[in-house]
């Protein structure tokens, strides 16, 4: 029997993505970039985690640390690009901080009346596995293992070399995005070319529900190699197609209710042929368009407000059902909200 999907009102809400900003996004773990991007000492790395800045610094001795990009001030944005500094200064008013969070300086700072110490800036968690870089704007967070689960287990990270980052943004919501990479049932309509090289019959294209994130394993057709592509929640995205070794990572990021702020870092082996990589990156490339069409439409039609919610099917979506399911026990609503 068919599944009910969340409402459809929730993929257009402010008040909606304002909850899962607060309850989501704000005490999960998220991808945000490579640990070499904060190697050295005095590493500046300002990145988002749904919407919430957060600055990833590497002290002077050798603490990663993660902080809201926020000046305890008026509210500026401290950092907006990568760099190496000393300091953390704002550039509205000059407030400096020690790469530790703390307030060193503030003009004028005698009218402060002795509140310099309850000043710094607010901690968040940072972590990494391997060579990712996770934040979560939780100080408290639990760690990284936890939601990482048996993850680990099924990717091999050894070998694997930084190539490049792509960018990309997508007009529709980030829940949307989410929900098109969690089945393969539109595969052999809207992906030809990948529904050719490999077999995405539903007695072969698996599908695994785990409690931190959810999985799925493939096989191509002529060389029996194996695939997986997995969500770790809320927003991370992992996949491994079938063939030379290759994984890419990224966030599904909320960009206001409409939109979905992208990008993807791709990892090959180290003596990976140019030209191959070359011919993978194109091909991944015209997947990810088909996808851009496919939740483009599907938000349109949601928006539409004519229709309160569609339907699952039990087998061939229970990755979007567990998803959907896990999203609406964070939000605390109703469904008829």
């Amino acid at each position: 029997m068919a599944l009910e999907t969340l409402p459809y009102a929730w993929y257009s809400s402010e008040d909606v993505l304002r909850r899962e900003r607060e309850r989501i996004f704000a005490r999960s773990w998220q991808y945000a970039g490579r640990a070499d991007e904060v190697a050295a000492a005095g590493s500046l790395l300002p990145v988002d985690a749904g919407g919430i800045p957060i600055l990833v610094v590497r002290s002077g001795n050798d603490d990663l640390n993660a902080f809201l990009n926020v000046c305890r001030h008026r509210g500026s944005i401290l950092v907006g690009e990568p760099g190496r500094r000393e300091t953390i200064q704002c550039p509205y008013h000059a407030w400096t901080y020690g790469l530790d969070g703390e307030l060193r300086a503030a003009p004028r700072g005698s009218e402060l009346d002795g509140d310099r110490e309850s000043l710094g800036l607010r901690p968040a968690s940072v972590d990494t596995w391997g060579p990712f870089l996770f934040v979560n704007p939780d100080p408290d967070a639990s760690p990284l293992a936890e939601a990482l689960g048996g993850l680990p287990e099924l990717l091999p990270l050894d070998g694997l070399r930084f190539h490049s980052r792509v960018h990309f943004g997508v007009n529709a919501n980030w829940k949307i995005s989410v929900e098109n990479f969690l089945e393969c049932y539109h595969c052999p309509t809207a992906h030809p070319e990948f529904a050719a090289e490999v077999d995405v019959r539903p007695e072969s294209y698996e599908l695994e529900a785990h409690p931190t994130f959810v999985a799925q394993f493939c096989t191509a057709r002529e060389t029996g190699e194996r695939g997986q592509f997995h969500l770790l929640f809320p927003n991370t995205g992992l996949n491994v197609f079938p063939g030379p070794a290759n994984l890419s990572i990224g966030p599904i990021a909320p960009d206001g209710p409409h939109r979905a702020a992208r990008f993807l870092d791709y990892f090959f082996a180290e003596d990976a042929e140019p030209a191959w990589i070359a011919r993978f990156l194109a091909y991944d490339d015209r997947i990810g368009r088909e996808d851009t069409a496919l939740v483009e439409s599907v938000h349109r039609g949601m928006a539409s407000g004519l229709l309160e919610r569609g339907r699952l099917l039990p087998e061939s979506e229970q990755l979007i059902a567990a998803f959907q399911a896990w999203i609406a026990v964070r939000l605390e609503l109703e469904a008829d909200e």
